[in-house]
């Protein structure tokens, strides 16, 4: 299941998401989000990790049926006091979701590979019962601001000394595993912190600028494509005796 954050640590994850210098961040990615997933109205979406909600409000406010998912009973908590029932809410891990095939047509792991024991298996997972497209969005091992946090975290407790990073190359490669040949496509966002305001805003907008595989956030969607498995079929056959066959 991996990682399951306590009382303490979903209280303080939530502070943290909510801080103001923050805000700027989340919307960036929400953005990412919705421009790869390009959601339709009114269809259905399973936030895998759904954490405290931060990822849930722009998917209620576009109008999808939104379903979140987590292993920490505080962070569903969390969800509850902010959205009440407009949200169905399940505990469980990523790894073993306890829904059918086909569920829902989209599924969104956002920062949620970083805590499971088996990426990969959450992967397969959110690809079984999506049946439409998948979104992951992740922590970038390349990026500056990942060192950065990778190095704070050895001389300062935070959240993200239990956190996995990745690598653009590496989802890919794990989607291509599970897909096969599925149309992916990915962005990156947070390239330049060090530029506030709407200058830094419009440059990281820009279609150049997120095709950089070295943003502090990157988010991948996969598009998931029927798969069929064929493979021949033996088929009884008798011989007939032909008039005036030579039978030796």
């Amino acid at each position: 299941m991996g990682y399951v954050f306590d009382f303490k640590e979903a209280r303080a994850y939530d502070a943290w998401l909510r801080r103001p210098g923050n805000s700027g961040l989340l919307a960036l990615e929400s953005r990412l989000m919705f421009d790869l997933l390009k959601p339709m109205r009114g269809e259905t979406v399973l936030s895998i990790g759904c954490g405290t909600g931060t990822s849930l409000a722009p998917m209620l406010d576009w109008g999808l049926q939104v379903t979140g998912l987590d292993p920490s009973p505080y962070m569903l908590d969390l969800v509850s006091e902010k959205f009440g029932d407009r949200i169905d809410l399940y505990r469980g891990g990523a790894e073993d979701l306890p829904f059918d095939d086909n569920s829902f047509t989209y599924a969104c792991l956002v920062t949620t590979l970083e805590f499971v024991d088996d990426p990969d298996k959450a992967l397969a997972e959110a690809c079984r019962v999506a049946k439409d497209r998948v979104f992951i969005g992740f922590l970038n091992r390349y990026a500056l601001k990942g060192v950065q946090r990778r190095v704070e975290g050895i001389f300062t407790p935070s959240i993200f000394n239990r956190a996995k990073f990745f690598s653009v190359w590496e989802i890919k490669a794990s989607l291509r595993a599970i897909m096969g040949d599925a149309p992916i496509h990915w962005r990156t966002v947070c390239q330049l912190p060090g530029i506030p305001g709407r200058l830094g805003m419009r440059i990281e907008q820009w279609n150049l600028t997120q095709r950089c595989p070295f943003g502090a956030y990157a988010g991948m969607v996969v598009s998931l494509v029927p798969r069929f498995r064929t493979r021949p079929l033996a088929m009884p056959y008798q011989a007939k005796e032909r008039p005036g066959a030579f039978v030796s």
